[in-house]
């Protein structure tokens, strides 16, 4: 048998991992399989335990249906809930849009007059702390479009979180860097869109996400609003027309398709900030380690 060339490196070792950095994998995967896990686990321990109460009180579904009952709703009034749903969700995306044009625009405004925020940002202040359900009706009397009565109420709800976050950003830059831009004589809108612009991104997208929440919100009130006057057809107006004909386990398929539609709103806002920090902000760029 010819031997093996004298030249032939061995193998080389594995590297031994460190005890702090192989209980620091052991817990990264942990939390990667419990962060849907645990909530999942959580979920059907609720609804097991909700359906078991159902049916061991005898409660009939006038009073409390269980969730057996509420899936089988949901799924004989589809088609129904469906074009609630549409219904709603255009509202929350129409004025979810509206909030981020006009409060970006209006913070940029804010950031180059000051004359301009001392005259008008306490009044976004008082729509902000003023009740929406107490204005609701007002805008429905004076809106005669359907529409757009609840479009305006929803992005009372929505406007702030956006204008308040972003004018916060633009006005957060590192005055360091200021002053490199004024040393080097850059114009006050090439200042705004290369360096106060990308600054206040952050803080924008948690507008976002704060704002996507409201102004379902803000939909949601609204419909109430329109149900109470006999107008309306969005899920929360599915909700009002159910408790009066006690239809309780379509309330209950009504109320589970707003919070689906919440969790989507916020899990996608969530991801469009996660896409955009990823590769530079440091609370994205932590959350990856």
């Amino acid at each position: 048998m010819s031997e093996l060339p004298a030249t032939a490196a061995a193998p080389a070792a594995a590297p031994l991992l460190d005890p702090e950095e192989i209980a620091r994998r052991r817990r990264a995967r942990f939390e990667a399989w419990a962060r849907w896990a645990l909530p999942a686990l959580v979920m059907i321990l609720t609804l097991g335990g909700w359906q078991l109460l159902v049916w061991a009180r005898d409660i009939p579904p006038y009073i409390l249906p269980g969730p057996i009952k509420v899936a089988e709703q949901m799924i004989t009034d589809w088609s129904l809930l469906w074009d609630a749903s549409l219904i709603t969700m255009t509202t929350m995306a129409a004025a979810l849009a509206a909030a981020v044009t006009l409060g970006v625009g209006i913070a940029v405004l804010f950031t180059q007059s000051r004359v301009a925020e001392l005259c008008f940002f306490p009044y976004a202040v008082i729509m902000q702390v003023t009740p929406i359900i107490a204005v609701a009706p007002l805008i429905i009397i004076y809106v005669d479009h359907q529409f757009l009565s609840m479009l305006i109420c929803a992005w009372i709800v929505a406007f702030f979180p956006i204008l308040s976050n972003t004018t916060l950003g633009l006005n957060s830059v590192d005055h360091n860097l200021r002053d490199l831009f004024t040393i080097y004589g850059a114009t006050r809108w090439q200042r705004l869109i290369h360096l106060q612009l990308p600054a206040a991104l952050p803080y924008f997208l948690g507008g976002l996400r704060i704002a996507g929440g409201l102004s379902l919100i803000g939909a949601v009130v609204a419909e109430y609003a329109m149900g109470t006057g006999g107008r309306g057809a969005g899920l929360a107006f599915t909700i009002l027309e159910a408790s009066y004909r006690l239809v309780i386990p379509r309330m209950f398929a009504a109320l589970v398709l707003i919070a689906v539609v919440g969790v989507a709103i916020f899990a996608l806002t969530s991801l469009i900030s996660h896409l955009s920090l990823r590769k530079w902000h440091e609370s994205a760029v932590k959350r990856e380690v």
